[in-house]
């Protein structure tokens, strides 16, 4: 077996990079993807660009380019549909599981949680609203108690940081998704399973609806 010439937080560092440039908007839709470049900027080898190049690859947000190379491929809303239709059912199981551990809730570090998604929801800022939501399911994600639930929302995260970020950009006013979240974490504090599981569900289903409604407006 061949020694690891990179550590793979390197390429996690450069796939994340890439991502949030896809996902703000610096890097739309067809966006031709230059190795050499992302590699300079990110002060680099090419070697674990190319391998986070290769994993994004896999994961849909890109393509081949005409000819050779890469570029940022196009939002399909039939697979992002399908996509959230999984989702709303994982959401609901980690919430329900959440719930039924309520006593390992942290209230400090769940108000934390609240206190940042609220701030990042009135700065405006595309990268700091998506993170703050994206720490909050996760915070669910790992109250669960099922190991299985982070690595199979993986790739489903990858796509919807595209989709939210796709949707933020054109928002002067963009949609507070907070008070629900503050519905569904009172669910998963009282211990009340069903109600967080029914909550989680229909969060994930009425954000899918406006999020594919919105870009459909725009294609």
């Amino acid at each position: 077996m061949k020694p690891l010439q990179f550590a793979p937080s390197l390429v996690e560092q450069v796939h994340k990079s890439i991502l949030s440039d896809i996902t703000t908007g610096k890097l739309p839709s067809g966006a031709r993807i230059i190795q050499e470049q992302i590699a300079q900027e990110l002060g680099v080898s090419r070697q674990p660009v190319q391998q986070a190049l290769t994993l994004l690859r896999k994961e849909g947000v890109l393509r081949d380019a005409p000819g050779r190379g890469l570029l940022v491929a196009p939002l399909d809303l039939e697979h992002v549909r399908n996509m959230y239709d999984v989702r709303a059912v994982i959401e609901g199981l980690a919430f329900r599981k959440a719930a039924e551990n309520a006593d390992r809730l942290a209230p400090d570090k769940a108000a934390a949680l609240m206190r940042a998604g609220r701030k990042a929801a009135s700065s405006g800022s595309v990268g700091a609203m998506i993170a703050a939501d994206m720490a909050f399911h996760h915070y669910i994600y790992t109250l669960s108690g099922n190991p299985l639930v982070v690595p199979t929302m993986e790739t489903h995260w990858t796509q919807a940081q595209r989709v939210m970020g796709q949707v933020l950009l054109r928002e002067h006013k963009p949609r507070d998704i907070w008070n629900q979240h503050e519905a569904l974490l009172d669910a998963v504090s009282s211990g009340k399973a069903a109600l967080a599981e029914r909550l989680a569900r229909q969060h994930i289903t009425e954000a899918a609806d406006f999020m594919i409604e919105r870009l459909q407006t725009e294609a």
